[in-house]
């Protein structure tokens, strides 16, 4: 720490200098206090120094002409023992993921990818190491995969060089032991394939029977064209439709119609019948149908499954924790899985590390921020062997706790053991869905028809039994009717995709649509995360002069604080620096000539205890002797007026926070005066004030941002995390709203609502060509090549339907239709 001065002789003038707008070669970050450069090229920091030093001389520097200044931040400098952890087999083996005692695959979350340059780096990391013998970088999933060889590199050195070039890996419990699933089902994208060449081939080879109905073709022509379709046919039966008559099956043993039934049904009963015409003569079946039928249901699930496979919607506590953290034993400091952490171990923390388990202090000053477990955010001051909750984050310095609950029995931990937690959402979901509850009856009332048919012909001409009732469960399958819901709700996904919402999958649609009450956290939600906040200042009022150099020395710094403050002065002069240091979890200090500037904590600053002030301030300033206190305030995000007032004429609406009730003067203005403002919440309690409104018979939608939010997520009907980062870690939740487009909101949600409206109409469409269809066929009447040419065209039909109407519906409601380029 620098030394500071408490004088309080007269102050210097400012008389240094303008320092010139001076950005660094790695980062950007403007450069200020002491000189850092090579050659013609200055640096911000000694880490992004160190950087450009081993990019340039392993003769990477194409990484600095793909994009100017490629450096996500600052290049902070890691601690020595930081992955420690990882020299312990037992540990390092959980995140392996392939290994045959040399080579070996393992694959990194790295948050900090932004551009070609990253990538273009990270491609390139077998020239920084030669036992690194590949590196693949996948830009949707921020994934980096990484081929080494273990008796050349140890998986620590990896990690350690990932860190050392500005990409430090995200390693957390949840990647422990876990194997990394395909994020894209590869199998159904191959049955994709086969189904839709096998059908483009029966659809070719059965014209010119349709087209020569008339005349008809020569009988050896016809006999080819049909054994070579029943050929193409029996890969789609048995490859193409497995999952179709899998998920029927599984819903047939839990005595249960699920969606799938309907469609397995249609296609055996249509294969069934082809391959019977077609080995008796009597006709050339309906492959073209069935093909048909199974290529355009996998198209639809590959498009709502392509679109979200980069997303996360189902995160826990394990995401945010640590994979080991170092505990103090008689032999030194020992890495430790955080599943053997026991009662009254010694754990070692420093800034900006979780807390593992409830703890008490035993050393080192506590200042822990519970943003992620209560939604306060302001830091928190622990006293020695006062209690420290687990998912609290370290803001200080080096800290000595002593573990009082394993982690299994922790506050965190006991909340997400909560009931809430172990329903399944989505099952749920599909099982009140109105596409669920049609397809059932509708097997049912077909099944019904079918057999009174077969009853009717038996009296009349059994002749026309076989012919009449497979011809009215092949052209009245529901699979136009399913059709019709899967690419209205496929589109529905799409729209909402292109303005920012990103569900889990379909069956949320109709949930989002159903809601009638509205929950909001407030930090991050309806107000604006980050450095957006407003500012007051009491105490001395600062000079142009002083503004100028305080405008300095915090636009330099990443810490929130020092963006809002930067953000409130404005672009401003700026004044030559001769020093400049951060000290995490306390503040800045820097020199200007003769003049000491801090910024920072009371204690950092060295407020006086009878200073005066109403209330405790965010951020103190000193300069010399004197004295500014600074008021960080939540500012609401720009269209939450408007969005409010909206959703205000549709909905209930209520807010739950963790923060303080001094902030009610801020949110108050925006919600209507008989909704629920509940402030100081902790998450179980968010949790029961949502259960208690279900209670009440009201539909829930819980719109957060936070892990505290994450149990009041999981118990709503529908849950939508708000992120400024769509790629960053967010909790379990439904949906994922991108913040930049929070105004639109009451559209998507109105859209959302209209959806039953245009599945509906779809429905009814494809109603008509099964009356049409079940009219001729219960009558006798329906040919093969009729019932052929009917399916096809009214599954196009649909399709068309059903996007065209949900498109238009968007459009009129102001949402794009097409992606932004």
């Amino acid at each position: 720490m620098l030394a500071v001065s408490n004088s309080d002789a007269k102050k210097a003038p400012f008389t240094a200098p303008p320092a010139t707008d001076l950005l660094c070669y790695h980062c950007g970050t403007p450069c200020i206090g002491e000189r850092i450069a090579i050659d013609d090229k200055a640096f911000c920091c000694d880490g992004c120094k160190l950087v450009y030093e081993i990019i340039n001389e392993n003769d990477l520097c194409d990484y600095y002409k793909l994009q100017s200044h490629p450096g996500l931040s600052q290049v902070k400098a890691i601690r020595s023992d930081k992955y420690a952890y990882l020299d312990n087999e037992d540990i390092a083996r959980q995140l392996v993921q392939f290994t045959d005692g040399d080579h070996t695959v393992v694959t990194f979350y790295v948050p900090g990818i932004h551009c070609s340059s990253c990538m273009w780096l990270l491609e390139h990391m077998n020239r920084l190491n030669e036992g690194i013998k590949e590196s693949r970088m996948n830009f949707s999933t921020k994934e980096v995969t990484i081929r080494f060889s273990s008796k050349a590199i140890a998986l620590r050195k990896v990690v350690e060089l990932l860190a050392t070039i500005g990409y430090e890996p995200y390693i957390s419990l949840d990647e422990a032991g876990k194997k990394k699933s395909a994020t894209f089902n590869k199998q159904r994208v191959f049955k994709l394939g086969v189904a839709g060449f096998c059908f483009g081939n029966i659809m070719m080879m059965s014209f010119p029977e349709y087209l020569s109905s008339a005349t008809g073709i020569e009988e050896s022509y016809a006999l080819l064209f049909r054994y070579l379709n029943l050929f193409l046919a029996i890969p789609v039966f048995f490859y193409s439709a497995s999952e179709f008559f899998v998920t029927a099956w599984k819903g047939l043993l839990q005595k249960t119609l699920n969606i799938d039934a309907p469609i397995a049904l249609a296609i055996i009963i249509t294969f069934a019948r082809s391959i019977y015409e077609i080995l008796s003569g009597t006709g050339a079946g309906y492959l073209d149908s069935m093909s048909g039928i199974v290529f355009f249901m996998l198209v639809g699930r590959v498009v709502q499954e392509r679109t979200y496979r980069s997303l996360s919607f189902a995160r826990d506590y394990k995401s945010y924790f640590p994979i080991a953290v170092n505990v103090v034993t008689e032999n030194g400091l020992q890495s430790t899985k955080l599943q053997d952490l026991k009662e009254n171990d010694v754990v070692q923390l420093h800034n900006d590390e979780i807390i593992p388990a409830d703890s008490v202090v035993v050393a080192g000053k506590a200042l822990i921020d519970y943003s992620f477990v209560t939604g306060e955010s302001e830091p928190v001051e622990i006293k020695a062997n006062a209690l420290v909750y687990a998912g609290g984050k370290q803001t200080g310095d080096q800290l000595t706790i002593r573990i009082v609950k394993p982690v299994a029995g922790s506050y965190l931990t006991s909340l997400w053991n909560h009931y809430a937690f172990r329903k399944d959402k989505a099952e749920e979901n599909d099982r009140e869905s109105v596409i669920h509850v049609l397809s059932k009856y509708f097997t049912v009332i077909l099944f019904t028809l079918a057999a009174a048919t077969a009853v009717y012909w038996y009296f009349v001409d059994p002749s026309k039994i076989i012919n009449s009732v497979s011809a009215m469960l092949i052209v009245a399958c529901p699979c136009a009717l399913l059709l019709s819901a899967t690419f209205t709700n496929g589109n529905i996904l799409r729209l909402f995709s292109n303005n920012g919402l990103f569900l889990r999958d379909a069956s949320v649609i109709e949930s989002l649509g159903n809601a009638d009450h509205i929950v909001f956290d407030k930090t991050g939600t309806i107000t604006q995360g980050g450095a957006a906040q407003s500012v007051e200042c009491t105490g001395h009022q600062l000079s142009p002069a002083e503004k100028d150099l305080l405008y300095t020395v915090v636009r330099a710094s990443k810490h929130p604080n020092s963006k809002s403050i930067a953000e409130w002065l404005g672009s401003r002069d700026l004044v030559q620096v001769s020093a400049w240091k951060e000290i995490p979890g306390k503040g800045i200090e820097a020199y200007a000539g003769a003049d000491n500037i801090m910024v920072g904590s009371a204690e950092f600053v060295g407020v006086p205890r009878n200073w005066s002030q109403e209330e405790k301030a965010t951020v103190y300033i000193r300069i010399n002797h004197e004295i500014t206190a600074v008021h960080l305030k939540s500012v609401l995000r720009e269209s939450a007026a408007g969005v409010m007032d909206t959703l205000g004429d549709n909905y209930g609406m209520s807010l739950v926070s963790g923060d303080n009730d001094k902030q009610r003067s801020i949110v108050a203005p925006v919600f209507r005066k008989n909704s629920d403002l509940l402030f100081e919440q902790k998450p179980i309690d968010k949790l029961h004030y949502v259960e208690s409104l279900q209670k009440k018979g009201r539909s829930v939608l819980m719109i957060g941002d936070g892990l505290n939010d994450a149990g009041a997520l999981q118990q709503s009907n529908v849950g939508i995390t708000i992120s400024d980062d769509i790629n960053n870690f967010t909790p379990s939740c439904d949906a994922i709203l991108d913040a930049s487009k929070f105004n639109l909101l009451p559209a998507v949600l109105r859209l959302a609502r209209a959806s039953r409206r245009l599945i509906g109409l779809s429905f009814a469409v494809s109603l008509v060509y099964n009356f049409i269809g079940l009219y001729f066929a219960m009558r006798g009447l329906l040919t093969p090549v009729a019932a052929a040419i009917l399916m096809p065209c009214s599954t196009i039909s649909i399709v068309i339907i059903a996007t065209g109407f949900s498109s238009f519906v968007a459009w009129r409601y102001g949402l794009r239709v097409s992606a932004e380029k």
